[in-house]
């Protein structure tokens, strides 16, 4: 499975690649797996204040609607709104095209929480 090294990583199956204190999110390629043929997703309001843990966007999939989590706090900056006409690029790109929104002024403490790329990979391995 492809897991970009530059990346952190929740146990929620969310990424994130930070700039500076601006982190861009998505969810992995083995969340988007697992959910499915991606139909829809509710993004979240721009200018929000997101907290770590609580709930960001909803992905919908010919599986089941699921939860995204904030990996990290802060204010959304900006918002992927290809994905209201092409939902699918999280499956097919989750990386790259696929990403949900960014996240302004993010703690670096949390971005330490996270998991690295290794870190991930022993996580998907522990839980099979």
């Amino acid at each position: 499975m492809n897991i970009p090294e530059n990346l952190y990583y929740s146990k929620e199956h969310e990424w994130v690649s930070m700039d500076v204190d601006t982190a861009t999110v998505g969810i992995t390629a083995h969340a988007a797996e697992q959910l499915g043929d991606i139909t829809f997703v509710e993004l979240p309001e721009m200018d929000a204040i997101v907290v770590q843990g609580g709930e960001l966007a909803v992905v919908e999939s010919i599986k089941a609607a699921s939860d995204i989590f904030a990996p990290v706090g802060g204010i959304v900056k900006e918002i992927n709104t290809e994905l209201d006409d092409a939902p699918e690029k999280i499956n097919s790109d989750p990386y790259g095209e696929g990403w949900i929104c960014k996240i302004d002024d993010v703690n670096d403490s949390e971005v330490n929480e996270l998991m690295t790329a290794e870190q991930y990979e022993s996580f998907l391995e522990e839980k099979d």
